[in-house]
Order: C-alpha cells, then structure tokens, then sequence
C-alpha cells in the first residue's frame, strides 16, 4: 500500500517560513520523480516544484528564488522550504509521486494546509 504523508503545514505571517515534509512508504522511492503542487480555493491544482529522480528540481516562476525542494531518499522523504512568504501563497499543499514508466505511478498525499497571513 503506497502512502505519501505530508507535514509542516500551518499559520505562517507573510515575509515567514515554513518547511513541509512528505514521507513515502510502498515505493521504491528513489525510482520517482518527486513533486509539490498547490490548490487555492476556487483556482485550479498547480504544480510549484519537482525534484526528479536523477536530476535538478524546477520550479514554477511565482516560487523561483523562495522554495527549495531537496530529497532524502535514505529516508524516503521530500522537503520543500518554503521563504519569504506571501498571502498569495496560501494553498493546500500536495506530495506527489510520479513514476516516468506508466502513467498510472502516480500516487498523491492527502494534502498540508499552509495559511500566510498577517
């Protein structure tokens, strides 16, 4: 059974940090490509950062220079950093799995709220 849980979401003050973690069980997570997305109320799911399997992470331009994502795959374990924070950073927060095989290795945790307000 695969499972990716998310942490380190809560109440940050705009200008603030937050780091999230997501741990990985029932994958052999070195194999996956590794990815963040973000969900506002009323917008559309976004991507915000991937870290591949074998390779340098991307970023989406709204988070370029603020987020870092990094990977510890002894501990199977992605991280995002999250700085310099704004309110329009505000989102649900989603781990994402991504096996570049079959479309169908994809697998997403249950979601981290993350609330960047003064």
């Amino acid at each position: 059974q695969v499972q990716l849980v998310e942490s380190g979401g809560g109440l940050v003050q705009p200008g603030g940090s937050l780091r999230l973690s997501c741990a990985a069980s029932g994958i052999i997570f070195g194999l996956y490509d590794m990815g963040w997305y973000r969900q506002a109320p009323g917008k559309q799911r976004e991507l915000v950062a991937v870290i591949p399997s074998g390779g340098r992470a991307n970023y989406a331009d709204s988070v370029k220079g603020r987020f870092t994502t990094s990977r510890d795959n002894a501990k199977n374990t992605v991280y995002l950093q999250m700085n310099s924070l704004r309110p329009e950073d505000t989102a649900v927060y989603y781990c994402n799995a991504a096996g570049s095989w079959s479309v169908t290795a994809v697998y997403w945790g249950q979601g981290t709220q993350v609330t960047v307000s003064s």
